[in-house]
């Protein structure tokens, strides 16, 4: 799915709950895309270690002071270092994957641009493109199977859920005939922030003359705690009784911050409506991805794909394919095989 040259299209808008202006990721656009071929990974990676290696060279006590005296002056210091939260909320971290050209104001001082100028942030982005490209390839045959059934693309802690709106767009370019049906966004997230800017976005890419125009595409936010799965069972289980085409995801989500036991009962439950297919990030368990992590108060797992694979298996998943991106491993998983 390689993306054709945009001439002269304007980047698309939403705004957050709170009426910040973002410009709206579409990776099938060039100028989101990030390359993601093998030449492309092992220059992002040296450039990465690179990177590290010269700001561990600061002593610990120093860098500390520096990034207190940072968090006065920059919203992404303070979001990463200080806000005490055990994970990054949503909308930052889609700031961040937005990139240096397009950080929006009260994002974009001196600092927060060192900060999204780093080597490590288009990184962020491939997670995303890489989760929806894996889903994307795998729709494709269940989607020729059934040219009427409705699509459910189930985002699990996704907040904004962009490697759902994503999927659809690299569906829509490549198979647009495909999606000649009814397409429903489901996102599960406590949060309301990010679902809230999500189904703007969505909005947006439907409007007259944005990407998506014309199709049926609903978005549809449900708050969910990934430790009770009353609503995911019920959800699906219904999905499944009507015969649609069902696909679930959790970009940084389940996989990288759930606990064992709860990733283990979500995926049972997909498992057990036979949702083909789940997509998702991996925290990787490198020394270097395990430093990043101490340095903020993230609850981050960093499992590593050895880690993720028995608790799959468990659910009764396999990965199918997976992708790297250096701080995390995306994997698609398929439903093991009973006969």
């Amino acid at each position: 799915m390689v993306a054709a040259p945009v001439v002269g299209r304007s980047l698309i808008f939403a705004t957050t709950a709170d009426g910040l202006s973002l410009p709206v990721i579409d990776v099938t656009d060039p100028r989101f895309a990030v390359a993601d071929d093998s030449v492309s990974l092992a220059r992002q990676a040296k450039e990465f270690v690179e990177w590290d290696r010269e700001r561990r060279r600061l002593p610990r006590f120093l860098t500390r002071i520096l990034l207190h005296l940072a968090s006065r002056r920059s919203r992404l210091v303070r979001a990463l270092f200080h806000s005490g939260d055990s994970y990054l909320d949503s909308l930052t971290t889609y700031v961040m994957k937005l990139g240096v050209a397009n950080l929006p104001p009260g994002f974009d001082g001196p600092i927060d641009r060192k900060i999204a100028a780093a080597p490590h942030i288009p990184l962020l982005r491939l997670r995303m493109q890489q989760i929806a490209k894996l889903l994307a390839d795998a729709l494709v045959e269940p989607l020729q199977r059934d040219a009427a059934a409705p699509l459910h693309l189930i985002s699990i802690a996704g907040g904004p859920a962009f490697d759902s709106i994503n999927t659809v767009l690299m569906l829509n370019r490549a198979h647009g005939a495909l999606l000649r049906r009814p397409i429903v966004i489901d996102v599960l997230d406590s949060e309301f922030e990010g679902p809230a800017f999500g189904a703007n976005a969505l909005a947006a890419l439907q409007a007259a003359g944005g990407p998506l125009q014309g199709l049926a595409v609903e978005f549809i936010h449900r708050p969910y705690d990934w430790n009770d799965i009353g609503l995911l069972d019920h959800l699906v289980d219904g999905f499944a009784q009507s015969g649609d085409v069902m696909a679930a995801s959790s970009e940084v989500g389940l996989f990288e911050y759930g606990s064992d036991s709860a990733i283990k009962a979500n995926l049972a439950a997909l498992a057990h409506a036979r949702v083909p297919l789940v997509a998702g990030s991996v925290t990787s368990s490198s020394d270097i991805r395990k430093q990043m992590i101490a340095e903020t108060n993230f609850r981050l797992f960093p499992r590593g794909i050895e880690g993720f694979a028995p608790l799959a298996a468990d659910a009764g998943y396999v990965i199918a394919a997976s992708a790297p991106a250096i701080l995390s491993d995306q994997v698609l998983l398929r439903l093991r095989r009973t006969d």
